[in-house]
């Protein structure tokens, strides 16, 4: 019997971090007062320096001012180029930033206007990849940086939304309308079928998983994403979907900055194209059913025509959001601290969803001699929800002829006599008393040091424990619905997440002559420990909502799980003369989800890039940079089990009896499951031109994965319907495009534009043969469900050949134009698959299954402009797909051609037609009440286009000048989001929202529309 540890906090006799949780007390605040106490004697001294630096493109922020000698006398430029700090008369102030040339200025008054001069070598801007940061004009790799003031264009909670159109060749399905509700990202196309598509997050150096958790988006300084091999092969086996590295705020040395950023404003939701009808449209409708005469409601009358409730009305308000961070930036060359805290609030704009959160973070570094560094950070959240939304399925399916209050304002109860619809429950009645709620804690806490053993080699130790509590329940009362069959029940849901994370490396950073060599190596870990419990009770009285007061415990469930890897590794990057560069990376990884044969895998990356601008020979000189690479390498991914390798027995209240305890057999292991490996070739090319007026990145990858790990349907006679395996093979292929330039650029006037395009080809390339029943192996298509989890919606077939998304439906045939009946095509193939011939049918049955196009579209990314004339400032960003399918089970409900007589019916869309005579050629069959023709049934007829263009932000602001008061920088903005889509998609959005962490191709009918936004912020730093 293993013995497996229970403890959430992970603290044992190995592997103790406690000091993390510590880390505050490390630096007494005093040393910060004292500190500030000794340049406050020097001011005596010296006197206030007030100044504005710009460039040819305008204000330049974020420059560093210091004056000479006196290293602890120095300070930055705000968002308007202004700075301020104390020097005296005679005193050098020396001015750096990245993309400029050094200035250096005497001091002759107390005003200064100061103009830096643009840098030839642009390139020599630090970015930060796996493990370490690099020269840009070094790397090798595809990646492209993403400023943190370029995600805060829209207000969100959730970083994976802010992604959303800023990255060729990530896709984005952005998270719904409702509050709190996160995105999903996909970088250069589906690598895997079975486990998470998300790319590896990682932030400040410690790897944290499948997303980013409550990271508070104004902590941001700038976040990369890695999308080569040469980038993403030093994360091993989890970077085959690409990696995310967030670098967030720390303090410079320089005097004290307080930052204050608020914005407020209303959402509300947009319905897109689809619009139910009211009640006089609903009964002239049902009037026009070709057996209206069969029509068997009770109040089945003209005056139905009257009778119109809006249950969108009553669902719906306008939304408030607001969202408020503090931060305080102070330190020296000894001591930087860096505090923030910030509080995101929503009200839904469906009514009765309320979600708000906390943020706090705290990030120092103190220096106490040269050779040492101690970085302690500490983080922490709470995310809270109180749910009693109204039901966002009734906005849309619910008749207009039924009111849900009586003549008093009161809920009318279920089943009730007064609707057409007296079969149906009224959720408003239950929502009188029945709500749910939960909260989530996070805690993230880090003591990190470097050690600089030689001025080239420095030992770097990164040590992280995160701690994760969420706490749910729910109540419904024994009066309601739900709770009325089991006198009401509570319930009531517990988990703790503990992980702990540790890598030690060795860093060499080292140039002599034209020579240049970055270098890293070392180890580490990383484990994961959770616990659930999910009580149910039922059996109570109204009103009483705490477990201690149910009569009959109806479930109570609980689990343990655990996994861990560990890994070595490393890479290096050679520069000659900043012209010619070579890197290599290689990882091995060791996981505890494989089994002993397959136990560990190794992953490598070779690359070279060219400085073409940087050759003797090369004299263009409209031709800032120009940098070729290429790349090649592989990265890998576990299934998403935590133990496919062995066999499981099942221990529940499922397999008791007769009150005993039972054990069922539940999963059979597989010991020969391995890597899935995804090996990555690419080429790209960086380019500026024109003084840097015009910059463009272009790239071109080939993916292809093998061993693609899928959990198999296999046959139920052993109890058991799946297991783990290797199936297959898959490839994707891709360019991605990002082209910028600066149209107008003068010291008043800057008019940017910026376009990203990303195309991606997706092909199972290979099935791996299955036995046949008479002992022979052959290749047999896979059938799939599309992820929706929604009872008779699409598949997909995996197939050689075809893309993973390839839909396998019925092909709709239009209608027969001679009664109207939907027809769908009848398919003869030969034995080798090749269609012989085809015909309609209005049998569904008779229909044959087909491959019908993919779900992934062909071309997606967003573009923004950016316009600003001295003080004002003006930014649009916009998104756009082509190409995609999407498969509307919303049109089953709601265009069912009377079908559902318990539900609305959607208007036919601009260009539909329904059947009415011999003859018509209609998009739509005859509509019959209780119509049995199926079609409404699962069929290509409800796959569209969701091809759209989505206007994501346009922002206005204003900056003002208030340096006299001691302000460094004040902006006022409006902005509006989600203000316009265009698009044919008939049903509430073409971007279907995400469904915990994952793609969807499929909506079910009660889709959380996505909300417009109107929001006035103030940016105010001191």
């Amino acid at each position: 019997m293993i013995k497996r540890s229970t403890n959430p906090l992970f603290i044992g006799k190995n592997f103790r971090l406690a000091s993390v949780l510590m880390m505050g007390a490390i630096v007494p605040s005093g040393s910060v007062f004292a500190t500030s106490m000794v340049a406050s004697s020097h001011a005596v001294y010296q006197q206030a320096v007030t100044g504005r630096v710009t460039a040819a493109i305008g204000p330049v922020s974020g420059v560093t001012v210091s004056v000479q000698g006196k290293s602890s006398l120095v300070t930055s430029t705000d968002g308007q180029g202004n700075f301020s700090l104390q020097a005296s008369k005679g005193d050098v102030l020396v001015f750096t930033a990245i993309g400029f040339e050094a200035h250096t200025q005497i001091v002759d008054g107390n005003v200064m206007e100061v103009v830096l001069q643009e840098s030839d070598q642009t390139l020599e801007e630090i970015v930060v990849v796996g493990y370490g940061a690099q020269k840009k004009e070094s790397l090798t790799g595809a990646l492209q940086v993403v400023d943190g003031n370029e995600l805060r264009d829209i207000t969100t909670p959730s970083v994976e939304n802010m992604l959303n159109g800023k990255v060729s060749g990530a896709f984005v399905a952005p998270g719904s309308g409702r509050p709190g509700s996160g995105g999903a990202v996909v970088i250069r196309g589906q690598a895997t079928l079975n486990g998470t598509t998300s790319p590896l997050w990682v932030i400040d150096g410690v790897i944290v998983g499948s997303g980013a958790g409550d990271l508070n988006p104004d902590d941001i300084e700038t976040m990369t994403v890695l999308k080569d091999a040469a980038s993403t092969a030093i994360y091993g086996s989890q970077g085959a979907n690409g990696v995310v590295l967030v670098t967030t705020k720390r303090a410079k040395a320089g005097s004290t900055t307080i930052n204050l950023s608020t914005r407020m404003g209303f959402n509300q939701l947009t319905n897109g194209n689809l619009q139910v009808m009211n009640g006089a449209e609903l009964y002239d409708y049902y009037a026009s059913f070709a057996n209206a005469n069969e029509i068997s409601f009770p109040r089945w009358n003209p005056d139905l025509r009257n009778s119109n409730f809006d249950w969108w009305d009553v669902a719906t308000k306008n939304g408030f959001t607001q969202n408020h961070n503090l931060s305080i930036s102070s330190g020296t060359e000894k001591l930087r601290s860096f505090l923030s805290v910030g509080l995101y609030d929503e009200k839904g704009a469906v009514r009765g969803y309320d979600y708000r959160r906390y943020n706090v973070r705290l990030n120092q570094e103190y220096k106490p001699t040269d050779w040492l560094t101690i970085k302690p950070s500490v983080v922490g959240s709470r995310r809270g929800v109180e749910n009693r939304e109204y039901s966002v399925t009734s906005m849309y399916s619910n008749l207009p002829w039924d009111n849900p209050f009586d003549e008093n304002g009161n809920p009318v109860p279920h089943r009730s006599s007064s609707w057409v619809n007296s079969a149906s429950t009224n959720y408003l009645y239950d929502l009188q008393w029945n709500h749910s709620a939960n909260v989530n804690y996070e805690l993230m806490g880090n003591l990190d040091f470097d050690v600089k053993l030689t001025d080239w080699l420095t030992f770097t130790s990164v040590n992280n424990y995160r701690y994760i509590n969420y706490a749910g329940s729910g109540y419904e009362d024994p009066r309601s619905n739900g709770g009325l069959s089991v006198n009401g029940r509570i319930t009531d849901y517990r988990s703790e997440v503990a992980r702990r994370y540790t890598n030690q490396m060795l860093t060499v950073n080292k140039s002599w002559g034209k020579h240049s060599l970055f270098a890293v190596g070392g180890y580490e870990f990383n484990d994961y420990w959770s616990k659930t419990l999910d009580v149910y009770g039922t059996g109570l009285m109204s009103g009483f909502e705490v477990l201690d007061v149910v009569s009959k415990p109806e479930r109570t469930r609980g689990n343990i799980n655990e996994w861990a890897v560990q890994s070595i590794l490393s890479k290096a990057n050679y520069t000659f003369d900043n012209r010619y560069l070579v890197e290599a990376s290689l990882r091995r990884d060791g996981a505890s989800n494989f089994g002993d044969n397959a136990k560990y895998g190794n992953f490598f990356s070779v690359s070279g890039g060219w400085n073409i601008n940087n050759e003797s020979w090369f004299q263009a000189a409209w031709v800032n940079t120009l940098k070729l690479r290429a790349s090649y390498g592989s990265s890998g991914n576990r299934p998403s089990a935590l133990y496919p390798q062995y066999n499981l027995y099942s221990v529940s209240s499922t397999t008791s009896y007769n009150g005993d305890p039972g054990i069922l057999i539940n999963q059979i292991g597989n010991k020969n499951l391995t890597w899935e490996k995804t090996k990555t070739t690419g080429i790209g090319f960086d380019a500026t031109f024109l003084n840097n007026r015009i910059r463009t990145t272009l790239d071109l990858y080939n993916k292809n994965t093998g061993n693609v790990l899928y959990n198999v349907p296999i046959s139920g006679l052993t109890g058991v319907t799946r297991i783990w395996q290797n199936i297959g093979e898959m490839n994707n292929k891709g360019i991605e495009l990002s082209i910028g330039g600066d149209i107008v650029r003068s010291e008043n006037w800057l008019w940017s534009l910026d376009l990203n395009i990303g195309h991606n080809v997706n092909k199972l390339t290979n099935l791996y043969p299955t036995r046949n029943s008479d002992g022979t192996y052959s290749v047999k298509p896979v059938f799939i469900g599309d992820g929706s989890n929604i009872a008779g919606s699409a598949q997909y077939v995996l197939e050689p050949g075809r893309p993973v998304d390839t839909y396998y439906l019925k092909e709709w045939a239009g209608v027969n134009p001679e009664d109207g009946k939907p027809m769908w095509y009848k398919v003869i193939r030969d034995a080798d698959g090749n269609e012989v011939s085809r015909e309609t049918t209005s049998k569904y049955s008779d229909a044959t299954f087909e491959k019908l196009g993919k779900a992934s579209p062909k071309l997606f990314g967003g573009f923004s402009t950016a316009l600003r004339y001295q003080q004002f400032d003006l930014g649009a960003t916009f998104g756009y797909s082509i190409g995609g399918k999407l498969y509307n089970y919303s049109r089953q409900e709601y265009d069912s051609d009377g079908t559902y007589t318990d539900r609305n019916q959607m208007k036919l869309m601009p260009g539909w037609s329904r059947w009415q005579r011999p003859g018509d050629n209609a998009t739509h069959p005859v509509a019959k009440y209780n119509n049995k023709d199926q079609g409404n049934l699962v069929s290509s007829r409800y796959v569209e286009s969701n091809d759209f263009l989505r206007l994501r932000s346009l922002t206005l602001g204003y900056s003002l000048k208030l340096n006299q008061y001691g302000v460094k920088n004040v902006r006022l903005y409006f902005s509006g989001e989600n203000l316009f889509v265009i698009t044919n998609y008939s049903g509430v959005d073409p971007e279907i929202p995400a469904n915990d962490g994952s793609v969807l191709s499929s909506v079910g009918p009660g889709v959380y529309p996505a909300t417009r936004k109107y929001m006035f912020g103030l940016n105010v730093s001191f």
